[in-house]
């Protein structure tokens, strides 16, 4: 018998396993991925995404609506808490930066965009597996996990109790249960959601092109901070740019059987490029997961043609039109070579409209603010896809309609980052030890 199961070892179930470590309760953790040691998958097992590029972005103007739970203060307090943990565990060795930068947000706004500010801690693949392994040492000397060990089924029980029923048939008694299985567990936790009659709200997913430029083309805008975070609204449609990498390279990412551009910073490499990469995404917003998904799969899976294939053009080819298309190999020597190998190709012809509209609106708007043309050998690759798990009906303490029943995290609907992920984790784990957020 447990006073608490954490189904989901990724950030925020790692998060509220921490402070309730030190809480004298029995607690539980159970996923069904494997140890960190022994982890292949990019999404299950100890860690989660926290084992990707280990970027955490303490904001309240993007990454989540964690506020509308906690309200903005206890937020970003929150998130504040969240670096003092992970710095704690020698997080401390990749720098905070902030990317506020009051003059060029005024520039910006002149120019039509709103800029999104941020403090970052950018720990990058190496580092998240070191804080990873130390907080793994530090969760296994006081709480009981269990790897491979997917429950099939969640059922309330008398007295307010719940079992957990395993694969292997194991039946385990809890008295409460943290679900915090990310957006990787959307499948198994629509199910439970089903069979307990938890509801949920819209989904979303959000497409855009990774775009490819000169490692110079945004220096005026960059002087003061290593990366921007820059939102654009025309006619309705919102885009807005995601992992900007200077010095960095896109390279392919498979997930949930597509094949999709996405970026790598130059630290996760020894050899970095001399350009820059970001996503400007797009959001779509749909009444169910199912047909969020079946949007995703429809336009990312049609470029794919059932292979790992991603589409390519340059945006002076792009802007002239498929009349005037250049093929790369009759092109002269060009101003920004290609990090990831794709298939170069007439985009209008690979996906909607609004992605191709919304993205040379944007950049005739960033031409604008750098006062300088957007280079035409830059490379646009189709497409990026940042998929986000349906709202779930909670309280304002990650409560279901079930007593003593807890969702967290990105597969709550509510968080959509490393950092507001850790937060939630942190929220709920100092709520059920009795101790104010």
């Amino acid at each position: 018998m447990y006073d608490i199961t954490i189904v989901g070892a990724g950030v925020s179930g790692i998060f509220a396993a921490h402070e309730l470590a030190a809480s004298g309760l029995k607690v539980l953790m159970l996923d069904k991925g494997k140890k960190l040691g022994e982890r292949s998958d990019s999404y299950i097992g100890f860690g989660g995404l926290g084992l990707s590029e280990g970027k955490y972005n303490y904001t309240n103007d993007f990454g989540g609506e964690l506020e509308r739970k906690t309200g903005y203060e206890t937020a970003m307090r929150l998130m504040d808490d969240v670096d003092t943990i992970l710095c704690k565990y020698g997080a401390g060795a990749s720098e905070l930066y902030s990317t506020y930068d009051p003059e060029l947000s005024e520039r910006a706004r002149k120019a039509g965009f709103g800029v999104l500010t941020t403090k970052t801690r950018h720990l990058g693949t190496k580092l998240s597996r070191v804080v990873l392994e130390r907080m793994y040492e530090y969760l296994d000397s006081r709480i009981a996990m269990r790897f491979e060990a997917e429950p099939v089924r969640i059922h309330p029980k008398d007295k307010g109790r719940f079992a957990i029923e395993l694969a292997d048939g194991t039946v385990i008694d809890s008295g409460q249960v943290i679900v915090a299985t990310g957006r990787s567990g959307n499948e198994w936790f629509t199910n439970q959601c089903e069979s307990l009659g938890i509801g949920r709200g819209e989904a979303r997913v959000d497409l855009g092109l990774r775009i490819e430029m000169k490692g110079d083309q945004l220096a005026s805008i960059l002087q003061r901070s290593f990366e921007t975070k820059l939102s654009f609204e025309k006619e309705g449609c919102t885009a807005t740019t995601y992992c900007m990498n200077p010095q960095g390279r896109v390279v392919l990412k498979l997930q949930e059987g597509l094949a999709m551009p996405d970026g790598q910073n130059f630290r996760e490499k020894e050899e970095g490029s001399s350009n820059l990469n970001f996503t400007l995404f797009v959001p779509n917003r749909f009444a169910t997961l199912e047909e969020a998904d079946a949007y995703l799969k429809n336009i990312v899976g049609g470029i794919n043609r059932g292979r790992n294939r991603i589409a390519a053009q340059r945006l002076g080819s792009l802007r002239r039109g498929p009349q005037y298309q250049t093929s790369e190999g009759q092109a002269p020597v060009r101003s920004v070579m290609p990090t990831l190998e794709a298939e170069f190709a007439e985009l209008r012809e690979e996906l909607p409209e609004r992605y191709i509209e919304a993205t040379l609106a944007f950049l005739d708007a960033l031409e604008k603010l750098l006062g300088a043309p957007i280079d035409e050998d830059t490379i646009l690759y189709a497409i990026d896809g940042k998929l986000y798990s349906p709202a779930i009906e909670t309280n304002d303490k990650f409560e279901t309609n079930i007593k003593g029943f807890y969702v967290i995290g990105d597969c709550s609907g509510t968080t959509h980052s490393l950092s507001q992920a850790a937060a939630s984790g942190i929220y709920v784990g100092r709520l059920l030890a009795g101790r104010d957020a």
